[in-house]
């Protein structure tokens, strides 16, 4: 029988006298002193145990406010320090879209990365506006002051700043990362913006006679473009997105092969070329993943190409994905 139903037994026992229950008492508190005297003893030192847990969580959670908040005065600091973006107009009139299987060489640049970029098209694009440069990090961050900036982008802007000693006057000309591509939309419409279609960024890139790369026909090298880097816990090795003249598009665009490639507006179809409008095609009505256009600044040089197609989960937040904005003049 248990200590407790002893006791219970005892005290509900009409017919036993008080001295013999007083008697019992004190016999099983006896026999029990040093079970009782166990308890106490693990009662202590499991009080002494949560005290010490208490402690660390509380000074965890004083570090992480403190944290936080230095992260956040990085944060207010670089979207401090945001430029204005300048748009370039792109003329209406045709283009060359797409690839046209001029080699049979493997290594080729001429050699079309797969078949979605067949078959190649002349169309025809009504006049547009289209950003000289990736949406800067500090515009983004600007413009999420009334929301907090995702988790991924906050963690790469504390690891930056604190073991790489980045600045924010660094920080706010990198292009905006970690984006996904409804963050991307409606940063564009918050401006009186949208993202360029498919159609629009390629022409934008390429020219009108079909630019191999956007500053002509020669291989990529670094001073033409930000590519084939390689970081082991993926911090983006990016250069400014107002810089790059040498390697600008024939409308005067920076960046648009290497550095972060970009969301544009389409749906990716994988046979879309062959059933696209002849005039300012949209992409198809529906689709799983978005387009992503330019290569990035882990990219190797083929995928630099203009006509190089790519896709993405709408959702998909990327070390290596940004993006411009256009808009439409009439």
């Amino acid at each position: 029988m248990q200590v407790l139903d002893v006791i219970v037994s005892l005290a509900t026992d009409e017919t036993r006298p008080t001295w013999a229950i007083s008697y019992l008492w004190c016999s099983i508190v006896m026999q029990n002193s040093r079970r009782i005297a166990g308890y106490t003893g693990r009662v202590r030192r499991y009080l002494h145990t949560f005290g010490y847990v208490l402690i660390a969580t509380l000074m965890s959670a004083s570090f992480l406010r403190t944290t936080m908040a230095a992260t956040n005065d990085r944060v207010e600091d670089i979207a401090a320090l945001a430029g204005s973006a300048l748009m370039l107009t792109v003329v209406e009139g045709p283009f060359i879209m797409g690839t046209a299987r001029t080699s049979y060489e493997p290594f080729s640049f001429d050699l079309q990365y797969d078949d979605t970029e067949q078959p190649q098209r002349r169309v025809w694009l009504n006049q547009y506006e289209i950003d000289r440069d990736e949406v800067s990090l500090g515009e983004y961050l600007l413009w999420q002051r009334q929301r907090q900036p995702p988790e991924e982008l906050r963690k790469l802007i504390d690891h930056v700043t604190t073991i790489h000693a980045m600045q924010p006057e660094t920080l706010t000309r990198w292009p905006a990362l970690y984006v996904t591509w409804s963050e991307a939309s409606d940063f564009c419409h918050a401006r009186d913006k949208r993202l360029p279609t498919e159609a629009e960024w390629e022409k934008a890139a390429r020219g009108d006679s079909g630019n191999l790369f956007p500053w002509g026909q020669r291989p990529p090298t670094p001073a033409l473009a930000m590519f084939g880097q390689y970081h082991a816990h993926e911090i983006p090795i990016v250069a400014p997105v107002d810089s790059g003249e040498e390697g600008r598009s024939p409308y005067g665009l920076h960046h648009m092969a290497g550095n972060a490639a970009e969301w544009v507006e389409d749906w990716f179809g994988i046979d879309y070329y062959a059933t696209m409008p002849d005039r300012n095609p949209h992409g198809p009505a529906s689709g799983r993943y978005k387009v992503v256009r330019g290569g990035s600044w882990k990219s190797a040089p083929k995928l630099l190409r203009t006509a190089t197609r790519g896709g993405a989960s709408p959702n998909q937040r990327a070390a290596t994905i940004g993006f411009r904005c256009a808009r439409s003049t009439r």
